[in-house]
Order: structure tokens, then sequence, then C-alpha cells
């Protein structure tokens, strides 16, 4: 048997257990060619993990607390036109709704339509309360 001393693989496997070796090697080789089919082995159901499917990467980010290195990640924003989206913020206060981009430098139509998508919806301005003297 290929060169091997039989008292070797005698010792190694009694001949009397080898046809329940025999028996669980083809029940385990059984069940992997159903798994394999079940998974779509045959269909090409199965990941190549050489080259995996790309998955959509989607974020979003809140403009009004975003920071600059987070702004310049959305598309169509880069460091200077992430850095006048917090300058704006700065200046005039938090964003209320996402057409107020448009209100910054560098923003157009087209620009904004790629960001809608990433943009987190904005929640209302807070209502300021009323004092309790200034109700009518």
């Amino acid at each position: 048997m290929f060169g091997m001393n039989m008292a070797f693989v005698e010792r190694l496997l009694p001949r009397r257990a080898q046809p329940l070796v025999a028996v669980v090697v083809a029940a385990c080789l059984v069940g992997m060619m159903i798994w394999f089919l079940a998974s779509g082995g045959l269909d090409g159901g199965l990941v190549d993990h050489d080259f995996p499917p790309t998955m959509p990467l989607r974020f979003t980010v809140d403009i009004n607390a975003a920071s600059t290195g987070e702004l310049a990640q959305l598309p169509g924003v880069g460091p200077a036109l992430a850095r006048r989206i917090a300058d704006h913020r700065a200046n005039r206060g938090p964003f209320h709704a996402a057409e107020q981009l448009l209100d910054v430098p560098g923003i157009g139509e087209a620009t904004l339509d790629r960001l809608r998508p990433h943009l987190r919806q904005l929640s209302p301005p807070p209502i300021p309360a009323t004092a309790a003297g200034d109700a009518p």
C-alpha cells in the first residue's frame, strides 16, 4: 500500500473500524455536496473571493453637526467647499432646510442634487418657548 508498513496502518486504523470511517467520510462528502448545491454553487451563487461583489456604501451626514472632514467626504465637496459650508453655518446659524445650502458659494442645483441622498433629515428649528406672562 504505497510503500507503507501494513502493521503501522493497522495500528493507526484497525481493520474493523475502516468501514465505519469510510461511511463517515462518504456522509461528510454528501453533506458538503448538498451544501454546495443549496448555496448555488453550480449557478454562480457563491462569492468569488478574488473578485467580491461591490456593495454600495451609503452614508448620511447631519450638516448642522458635521465637521469639515465629514463634509469633505460628500460627493462633489472637497476641503475648500466643506470649509465654506462650516463657515456659513458658523456665521448664519444652523441650516433649517437642505435648500439653504444653495446660499453657500460653490453649491448649485447640481451639487445639491448629488448631496441630497447623503443629507440626514433636518429637524425643524425649535419654537421659542413663551413666558407665562406673554400669553394673551
